[in-house]
């Protein structure tokens, strides 16, 4: 029994309906934007992991004086990083989404082989560089300039 002067509080099964759909729509709306921009971070971070990773295999070959051997596991999404010192051994996983597309200069047998590129301590560096491509074809290119030894990440167009 309701008392006189006393309002109800509370919120109507409609209008916990109708709030509950405005934000499903709005989820619907933003996911594709969202998951994309989860995608470019990811290929980002593998692009600039593998940067990192090739410019410490050119500091270890330089200040070392050590040979240094980088496999490129293209079927296995990694990098391997070994050196003439016994036991050490770095890899590096691409995170998932991520793939390696190519390693360039293109191979003349399977390119689906293990490439290796061997790094000499007082050496020339040589020319290489690893294209990545993650789910929504973006893709990215990091290289070894020669004359400068460093890497450098470039942008490509979508396919």
């Amino acid at each position: 029994m309701m008392l006189p002067g006393r309002r109800r509080r509370g919120v109507t099964l409609i209008e916990m309906l109708l709030v509950v759909g405005i934000v499903a729509l709005m989820v619907g709306v933003t996911f594709p934007s969202v998951s994309s921009g989860v995608d470019s971070l990811r290929l980002s971070a593998a692009c600039d992991s593998i940067a990192s990773f090739l410019n410490g295999a050119l500091n270890r070959a330089a200040r070392r004086q050590e040979v240094m051997e980088v496999t490129i596991l293209k079927a296995e999404r990694a990098l391997t990083l070994r050196s003439s010192e016994p036991g050490f051994l770095r890899r590096l996983e691409l995170p998932d989404g991520v793939s390696i597309a190519r390693v360039l200069p293109d191979a003349p047998v399977d390119a689906n082989l293990p490439r290796h590129i061997v790094l000499y301590p007082a050496g020339a560096i040589p020319r290489f560089g690893i294209e990545l491509e993650n789910r929504r074809g973006a893709r990215r290119i990091v290289r070894v300039d020669p004359v400068t030894g460093a890497p450098e990440i470039e942008r490509l167009e979508a396919k």
